[in-house]
């Protein structure tokens, strides 16, 4: 059985993504932090469909517990899905917030980058020998990194997922031989609670947003969870190494 770990996946992407690839066969393994209740409601979502899901705890900001937390994931693939393997890995789980760059702090700046990058990195690492031939990594970057507009304050949220989308494609180069796609995905701006519920505190910047997107609109996390779900599975077998903007057209030729 295919079996994906989806990081983040008490809400937003994470979780429509956990939902998406559930929908499409895949066991999932899911993880959260501070939002059991998310965590569960998520799995929920997927029996009720009539997959299966386990969700793990894991603070990608303690890479000391990168070891333990991959001893999980073996022993779930096994006792829960009957195999040794896992077959994805999505890199979704992260943090929000910005600032302009007067205002960053160390603290701020150390936080975005052990939560985003050294998570990600690392938790990668750990998990690689569970990874099966031929499986995909997903590393979910952002438009911030690769779209620059005036204002904003993304300095350092910007710069840190600017990272993630070079580790991927310097990863899809190393992981190659044992045919393990890895590609970069940023969204545009997309309805979710990051930034401690962002959209809803400033929902009078949405309509702005949404006339600079070709498709009229800002993303659900289901728009991009579709994307996630292809290149973790068979339909994006031919893609490695790419950073794939899903962001409606944001800012195309306007």
């Amino acid at each position: 059985m295919a079996v994906a770990v989806v990081t983040g996946g008490s809400s937003g992407i994470g979780r429509a993504s956990a939902v998406e690839l559930a929908r499409r066969g895949n066991g999932v393994i899911l993880t959260y932090n501070g939002n059991a209740t998310g965590a569960k409601e998520a799995v929920a979502a997927i029996e009720e469909a009539g997959g299966t899901a386990v969700a793990l705890p894991l603070d990608l900001g303690d890479s000391t517990s990168f070891a333990a937390f991959a001893d999980r994931v073996g022993e779930t693939a096994g006792s829960v899905f009957g195999t040794d393997r896992i077959t994805a890995l999505v890199n979704n789980g992260g943090i929000g917030g910005g600032s302009p760059f007067p205002d960053v702090t160390e603290e701020h700046f150390d936080l975005l980058n052990r939560v985003m990058f050294k998570g990600t990195y690392f938790l990668t690492q750990r998990l690689l020998p569970l990874l099966a031939d031929g499986g995909a990594i997903v590393n979910v970057a952002s438009s911030s990194a690769t779209t620059i507009e005036r204002g904003g304050g993304y300095t350092a949220y910007a710069a840190v997922k600017g990272a993630i989308i070079t580790f991927s494609q310097y990863l899809a180069v190393e992981l190659a031989e044992r045919r393990i796609r890895v590609n970069a995905l940023a969204p545009g701006a997309t309805r979710t609670n990051l930034g401690d519920g962002a959209f809803d505190k400033h929902a009078h910047l949405i309509p702005a947003l949404a006339e600079k997107t070709l498709l009229g609109r800002i993303g659900e996390p289901e728009d991009i969870a579709l994307v996630v779900a292809v290149l973790a599975g068979e339909e994006g077998r031919w893609i490695t190494g790419q950073v794939i903007e899903a962001t409606g057209g944001y800012q195309f030729g306007i």
